[in-house]
């Protein structure tokens, strides 16, 4: 297929992987109160589709060796589509949980299978990861950006404020239904050794002996941690520095929108370069300098955004490894399945663990100093996956 029909596709799924999460955010107080739900219950929209991408992450590579790469994908999107456009029939606690569920297993399918896919038709560039990564943070951004704007226009409609985002699906599925009659596609070029392997009928199974693996998806685990951590409580510890709450407000869009150009950057550096173990390290000393900062209790934007290139940067390095270190989609598949079913399991409980320090010392200080000996375990982590595998072996 064209190239840029590829990139189109991998473009529009990623954009549905967030908007059903994100987009909940900035309305939960109203959302609290409309539907008279409890702090713990609302904490489960955000909380349960995360857990969802963890645990049901495994069944992408079992689906995918049932009925296709492409078809699983184009189920995944149908699951999320579905769910966001259900909050539209009508606003209820049990509508809200259901959809929250079913589409957390739709990105838990599409998370893993997408660098699948990416390692299918682009075996030579792995930084294409930084499409997929682009357009998944752009897709919450403006689900988050967006949210309250609508909800004011559409007269405090919360069903239609929360099931406008099914539009990217339905045009994600037109697009993916290409795909449907072409499951034994091999897309670009590829290695013979590659479609050897790659035409065995064993199922894919998780590397879970394997060291490397394991290693990734520790570093997944931290990477995500520190990443909903920030998202979580970047506002309350503004609020709690004296910062107004439309300054706290703004501070979350800068983490997030600085993450954009980055994870379109860093991707193709690495690509280019080769030096993983460079970028990786950068990044999270960005993170590291940001959280030293917020310790400091220094002005809290230049912090935010050392934090949001850190961010930025990681998330689509982890995203691109298991691309590098495999020979095949079946094994990218299996790798990040793993990598993302561990990975988000860690980083669900992060926020948690947050919270649960700031309760009991009634300060964000010793949450700051638990989040700084995290990035520092990160980065010694990344120092043992990289220092096995020579660097420059990858080109965009």
């Amino acid at each position: 297929m064209k190239k840029y029909f590829l990139l189109l596709a991998i473009f529009i799924a990623a954009l549905n992987l967030r908007p059903i999460i994100t987009s909940v955010a900035p309305l939960l107080r109203t959302i609290q109160n409309d539907l008279a739900m409890s702090g713990l219950t609302a904490s489960l929209l955000t909380t349960l589709p995360v857990l969802c991408m963890g645990i049901f992450a495994p069944a992408a590579t079992a689906l995918r060796d049932r009925i296709g790469l492409e078809r699983t994908i184009f189920f995944a999107l149908f699951l999320i589509t579905g769910a966001t456009a259900l909050r539209g029939i009508v606003s209820s606690v049990f509508i809200l949980i259901v959809t929250a569920l079913v589409g957390g297993i739709g990105i838990s399918l599409a998370g893993p299978l997408l660098s699948g896919f990416i390692k299918k038709y682009f075996p030579t560039k792995p930084g294409i990861v930084s499409v997929y990564s682009a357009s998944m943070t752009v897709g919450a951004a403006i689900a988050s950006a967006f949210a309250i704007p609508l909800y004011n226009r559409s007269n405090h409609s919360l069903t239609l404020t929360l099931s406008c985002w099914a539009v990217f699906g339905v045009i994600a599925l037109i697009v993916w239904s290409v795909f449907l009659g072409n499951r034994g596609s091999n897309g670009d070029k590829r290695s013979k050794e590659s479609l050897v392997r790659s035409s065995s009928k064993l199922p894919s199974r998780l590397p879970i002996r394997n060291k490397k693996a394991v290693l990734l998806t520790l570093f997944f685990g931290l990477m995500a941690s520190v990443f909903y951590s920030v998202t979580a409580w970047i506002s309350p510890i503004a609020l709690n520095f004296g910062y107004s709450a439309a300054s706290a407000a703004m501070l979350l869009t800068v983490f997030t929108i600085i993450q954009i150009p980055v994870s379109l950057t860093i991707p193709f550096l690495v690509a280019r370069s080769g030096k993983r173990r460079f970028y990786l390290i950068l990044c999270s000393v960005s993170e590291l300098i940001g959280i030293v900062m917020l310790l400091f209790q220094l002005p809290m934007l230049p912090a935010v955004i050392l934090l949001g290139i850190g961010a930025g940067g990681l998330f689509p390095l982890a995203l691109m490894l298991p691309i590098v270190e495999t020979d095949t989609p079946e094994e990218a598949g299996a790798w990040s399945a793993m990598s993302q079913c561990g990975g988000y399991i860690i980083g669900a409980m992060g926020p948690l663990l947050i919270g649960a320090i700031y309760d009991s010392s009634g300060s964000f200080m010793a949450a700051l100093v638990a989040m700084l000996a995290v990035i520092v375990v990160m980065i010694g982590v990344q120092v043992v996956i990289t220092g096995r595998k020579s660097e420059g072996e990858v080109s965009i």
